[in-house]
């Protein structure tokens, strides 16, 4: 403990607030809340024989630490759900990549909402529904949610007639006045109302409104909302009704060698109407106790909805300031329980074994992603001889249409994952109008193997048989690489040709060796494809605006970054393109001009 400790420590007060620790760098490491900061902050450096191997890691690397004072207990536990959110320090526990989950918006703030999937909460005054760990299900929610109801999904109601949506009867057109705000704010109390789970009411609305159509012989609007009842009957049934009434959050945790899940069940008006699971990092030597406070702090920090109910699977010590936190953020009575019996314990020991299956699922799910990564590069190393594991692949691929933007791509993939960011792209210029595969791995293993003093990979790879490999080899053995293997693959996946061998190694069909290398040939092709299509339309796009009378690079470089695309420069008007710096009027003229025949030439 160093002099600056020694001094804040004297000086603590006896009052609520937020303590953070940091390390030598400034950075933060941790973040608490406490009743007596002088109590408190004082433990982890009095009573260090106490503590876990953790804390004791942590309290070595603490060199200064601040605090802020709080009016109370459920200020500082408000404050300090902010702070780990925001700084995610190394020795809190924490939601595995929070940050990340996805929620549903309503954007009830303006005057035809829709519904769309965002990643931030804003105080905009929308309404926000999550979070989601499964980006899948997410998207299902939404395709029935506008199968359901048809409401807009446009961003901007800048059309002044009906677009397709109006015509497949997925979209009400408000943007061209085929239904009030009146009629339409109807679907949006359903469907807020369908998303918290309250599907009775949502049945009722819907039956009201179809009666009321048929009593006024609207005959279509009433079939219309007889479909969507049945479908929402249909929903309402697969939901098990769990506790009779009342809305709750029923909590089950497990642990394993991987980590700890904890798994939600969510009931809303007595039945099952979804679950999530997450997982905690930094939860290794932590107790369930610790772990589960940790969990609903960061949870309900950022919840969009609170339960009058939230079913526990085991007593916490701070239930009653967690309760009042709650209570506060909910404007009603919250309440956290640890049910014995009867049908509120089945549920949570239900989560609890989906907590389980979760974990066993993750077990299974990193053991595949380890056998078709590390796993499939040891086994490749082993089918190629080599003397290691190649970690770091790089493979080459070139791309042109009868020698046209010739191109070449290089990926990187280390330990069976691809490295984006050291994927390279090359412009072919030996080749150019000519196709000339050979040439052109010439050229491009040269621009990344010439020099004697490159970085060299553990494994090269050459998309191209005998010939390619060749042309590879003549090029990275005469720059000096005499030990870096090379291998070429042939146009039938399991061929693979070493240096030096005329027969080829063939690749088991079923090994995750040749499952890696097709991933790796594939993103090579994808990445050069890419690249290809990209010089191509940029050329043709350059090639439009060469026809143009008076219109030279100069002026083509104007337009182009000006407008950004040709369809952008074909809707802009003669003032717009002249007011330009570069451009003037007869030369915007002829643009326009230009533009205009030709759409009247392919409207004939």
């Amino acid at each position: 403990m160093n002099n600056i400790i020694e001094e804040k420590l004297v000086l603590l007060p006896h009052s609520p607030g937020v303590y953070i620790m940091k390390d030598v760098r400034g950075k933060i490491i941790y973040v608490g809340k406490a009743i007596s900061l002088k109590n408190r902050v004082s433990q982890y450096f009095r009573q260090s024989n106490q503590h876990s191997p953790k804390v004791k890691a942590m309290v070595a690397k603490i060199e200064d630490f601040e605090t802020i004072l709080t009016g109370s207990e459920v200020e500082a536990l408000i404050l300090e759900c902010n702070l780990i959110k925001k700084h995610r320090p190394r020795y809190n526990i924490s939601l595995k990549d929070d940050k990340t989950y996805p929620y549903l918006k309503v954007t009830v703030n303006e005057p035809f909402p829709r519904v769309h999937i965002t990643r931030r909460i804003q105080r905009d005054g929308a309404k926000y529904f999550g979070p989601y760990t499964s980006g899948t299900a997410l998207h299902e929610s939404l395709r029935l949610l506008k199968r359901l109801f048809p409401i807009r999904s446009c961003k901007h109601m800048d059309s002044k007639r009906p677009c397709l949506e109006y015509h497949i009867k997925r979209c009400m057109a408000p943007c061209a006045g085929k239904i009030s705000r009146e009629e339409y704010m109807v679907m949006i109390d359903d469907i807020l109302l369908f998303l918290e789970g309250r599907t009775d009411h949502v049945e009722k609305s819907i039956e009201q409104r179809m009666l009321k159509a048929a009593d006024e012989l609207e005959f279509e609007q009433a079939g219309r909302l007889r479909d969507q009842l049945q479908a929402v009957q249909k929903i309402s049934e697969k939901q098990r009704i769990v506790t009779g009434v009342g809305d709750q959050d029923a909590i089950g945790m497990a642990r394993s060698l991987i980590g700890v899940c904890v798994q939600i069940f969510y009931v809303r008006s007595g039945k099952m109407v979804g679950r999530d699971h997450f997982l905690l990092e930094g939860s290794e030597e932590e107790t369930d106790e610790a772990l589960l406070t940790a969990f609903l702090k960061q949870y309900y920090n950022q919840a969009t909805f609170i339960p009058r109910e939230v079913l526990l699977p085991l007593e916490i010590s701070e239930q009653e300031l967690l309760e009042e936190w709650l209570g506060e953020q909910k404007q009603a009575k919250v309440v956290l329980t640890v049910p014995q019996r009867g049908t509120k314990r089945d549920i949570v020991e239900m989560a609890m074994g989906n907590a389980e299956k979760a974990l066993a699922d993750e077990s299974a799910r990193i053991k595949q992603t380890e056998a078709q990564t590390i796993g499939a590069v040891a086994e490749l190393g082993k089918y190629l001889g080599l003397s290691k594991p190649p970690a770091r692949m790089e493979c080459f691929d070139i791309s042109h249409i009868q020698g046209s933007e010739t191109v070449a791509s290089m990926v990187v993939f280390e330990d069976g994952m691809p490295k984006k960011t050291d994927y390279r792209r090359f412009k072919i210029n030996s080749a150019e109008g000519k196709p000339d595969d050979f040439k052109s791995m010439r050229e491009v293993t040269t621009r990344r193997y010439g020099k004697t003093d490159a970085e060299m990979p553990d494994l090269i790879i050459i998309d191209g048989g005998k010939g390619q490999l060749s042309s590879a080899l003549e090029i990275i053995r005469g720059a000096g690489h005499s030990t870096v293997p090379v291998v070429g693959l042939a146009k039938r996946f399991e061929e693979v040709y070493r240096e030096g061998e005329s027969e080829p190694v063939i690749l088991p069909r079923s090994s995750q060796a040749l499952y890696l290398i097709q991933r790796i040939r594939d993103e090579a092709h994808r990445f050069a494809i890419t690249y290809h299509r990209k010089l191509r339309n940029k050329r043709n796009l350059v090639s439009i605006l060469d026809n143009v009378e008076g219109i030279g690079p100069k002026r083509r470089k104007i337009l182009l970054e000006h407008f950004g695309t040709i369809e952008k420069i074909k809707k802009a008007s003669v003032e717009e393109m002249a007011a330009l710096d570069g451009m003037n009027t007869p030369s915007a003229e002829a643009v326009y001009n230009f533009f205009a025949i030709n759409s009247e030439i392919k409207g004939r």
